[in-house]
């Protein structure tokens, strides 16, 4: 999806797949730190001979890709990291997204819903880390808020059915879950 992305809004392609490549890295969500990843890939990049102008453009990008909680601050890029973190960010979205979401939480023990736990939307990091919601209310902590912080016209379009088909799995889910209370 960074491949296409790149494509359609004229970035680099080379600097695209090496953010894509390495935006995960020592990924804050695992390490509690948000920048573990941009110095990880740095020294990686460094260590394999890569020109420092590029292993500190690509550094700067991996620290602003992930989401990090509703009200938290975003770090600024350039258009190669837009296009990774647009990519990054429909992946959360539609028919995938929704498997991923349940996936996720099914790891982490939480349980699919619970209408007595709030949404939160988080002002920081640590509350987005610390969180322990439920796997529903993840869908308006963050996944249906992506599809409007996207930065690509092209990502845009694609995001607009994934958007709508988690908002009618929403509703059928909510309307069923009704017919068991």
């Amino acid at each position: 999806m960074a491949r296409k992305l790149a494509n359609d809004e004229g970035a680099d392609l080379q600097t695209v797949e090496l953010i894509a490549a390495l935006h995960d890295v020592k990924d804050f969500k695992f390490t509690g730190d948000e920048m573990s990843g941009a110095r990880e890939a740095r020294r990686w990049l460094l260590d394999q001979g890569a020109d420092p102008e590029l292993a500190e453009l690509v550094a700067a990008n991996v620290a602003g890709i992930s989401f990090k909680g509703a009200g938290t601050r975003t770090l600024p890029l350039t258009l190669e990291g837009k296009c990774v973190q647009d990519a990054d960010r429909l992946d959360a979205l539609g028919a995938i997204g929704i498997a991923r979401c349940f996936t996720y939480g099914g790891s982490k023990g939480r349980v699919i819903h619970d209408p007595s736990v709030p949404v939160e939307h988080h002002e920081t990091t640590t509350q987005y880390l610390s969180h322990q919601g439920t796997s529903i209310n993840h869908f308006y902590e963050k996944l249906l808020l992506l599809k409007d912080r996207l930065n690509t016209g092209s990502a845009v379009k694609i995001a607009e059915g994934r958007h709508e088909f988690m908002k009618a799995y929403l509703e059928r889910f909510n309307a069923e879950w009704e017919s068991f209370a």
